[in-house]
């Protein structure tokens, strides 16, 4: 098998090995489901890369089962996402919230359901999203012969390497990407910096093809309502879950560099718990140190229908995270048409151009931050100029019809090196 280690290749983002039937599609995602109210703590990105893939992989004609931990006792065994896309509710410890961290020991109870559930009724395929998830899956398709395709979403050697102590990480979490990446048939990475991360656990090329995530370019888009303004000149806009390595506190200290500009902060938990939530509090004791808490508002969790128009709504959106394994909220602004400043680490290095779609800075540098942003700010010519090429950067390589068309040929590319790769392990 051939890897695609450019995330855009020519033609439709990796070609296409052949044409498939209809094939049956298993997606796990073991904490992320679909169905989720995003912005919490473990409610974000992958959450909204399920679906997405989930809902183009069904235009694409093909019949999709997401199956995702069942964590509220009311919640029906399966429940139709849309037409061809179906989740189903897996029992595996408590019918209950858990952090994502203290799921691992629920895993093999999952890898016991898939196993039963796929006796009577396998997928073609199974795509297994976040290591655990990978574990999971990978015990099943051992058991039922099935080929298997995994996304990392995030990994655990990057996380350590930038949180260290304050990684919650459980121990057994490098040694079980490693037996996944080894274990199933192909890694879709989200970028090029994964790619150079997974050779260093030990995961071949030949194992390995590169799929950005995507975007909705009809639900993103420059055209629309935009959310109120403040009554400073200038907006920024930052985005996603409210946990510290996404970097706010990096832009609330930036916002002292930048007078007459409002920085509205998406995301966290709902509007009337935001009091009681320690990240909140942390981020507002910055604001008040840095004379600027009567320029950050925090709107707390948003409905995603509200994402696009507050995207519209900023003169620059910010993605100062220290690490970020893809980053869609890039892309989400990009779509929009508006520029985007964000640290120069993992998937935004490929996302963003610099200066085309807006600027790369050092992650952690608040001072950096603000001289891009007010660059930018001071130029409503180049303001413009970012946000159309960020709109045709979007177009050409990031709708979710090419991402699940890449996708679609990775699982070819899978399905016609089987019977060898079926089952192996």
């Amino acid at each position: 098998m051939t890897p695609s280690l450019s995330p855009f290749p020519a033609g439709p983002l990796g070609g296409d090995p052949r044409a498939p039937g209809v094939l049956d599609i298993a997606l796990v995602s073991e904490h992320a489901s679909p169905l989720a109210t995003l912005g919490g703590v473990d409610a974000g990105g992958q959450n909204v890369h399920v679906a997405c893939l989930a809902g183009a992989l069904a235009d694409r004609g093909h019949r999709v089962t997401v199956y995702t931990r069942r964590d509220a006792p009311g919640l029906p065994a399966r429940v139709a996402l849309r037409d061809g896309v179906e989740v189903h509710h897996v029992p595996a410890g408590p019918a209950e919230p858990l952090p994502k961290d203290a799921l691992l020991p629920h895993m093999d109870e999952f890898g016991r359901y898939l196993t039963r559930a796929w006796r009577s009724r396998a997928p073609d395929l199974v795509h297994s999203h976040y290591w655990m998830s990978g574990l999971a899956a990978l015990r099943a398709t051992r058991a039922r012969g099935l080929p298997l395709l995994h996304t990392y979403h995030a990994l655990g050697t990057v996380k350590k390497r930038h949180q260290r102590l304050a990684d919650t990480s459980p121990p057994e979490r490098i040694p079980g990407e490693i037996e996944v990446g080894l274990g199933c048939d192909l890694v879709i990475a989200t970028c090029r910096d994964e790619v150079v991360e997974l050779a260093r656990m030990g995961i071949p090329a030949h194992k390995v093809a590169i799929v950005p995530c995507g975007v909705d370019p009809d639900r993103f888009t420059p055209q629309g309502p935009a959310a109120p303004r403040g009554p400073h000149p200038h907006r920024l806009l930052q985005l996603g879950r409210l946990v510290p390595r996404k970097g706010a506190a990096v832009t609330v200290t930036a916002l002292a560099d930048l007078p007459g500009t409002e920085l509205v902060v998406v995301g966290g938990p709902p509007a009337d718990r935001l009091d009681e939530d320690p990240e909140v509090r942390r981020l507002r004791a910055i604001a008040r140190d840095a004379g600027v808490a009567d320029r950050v508002r925090f709107t707390g969790a948003v409905a995603g229908e509200d994402v696009p128009a507050l995207l519209r709504s900023a003169d620059v959106v910010v993605c100062p995270a220290d690490y970020e394994p893809f980053g869609i909220v890039p892309l989400e602004a990009m779509a929009c048409g508006v520029p985007v400043v964000a640290s120069a680490v993992g998937g935004q290095l490929d996302t963003v151009a610099d200066p085309g779609t807006g600027r790369l800075v050092p992650p952690s540098d608040p001072h950096a931050l603000a001289r891009a942003v007010a660059g930018l700010l001071a130029d409503p010519a180049a303001r413009a100029a970012c946000g159309a090429a960020g709109r045709r950067r979007v177009l050409s390589r990031y709708g979710w019809d090419r991402v699940a068309a890449a996708t679609e040929a990775s699982y070819c590319e899978v399905l016609d090196a089987e019977p060898a790769a079926t089952g192996a392990g």
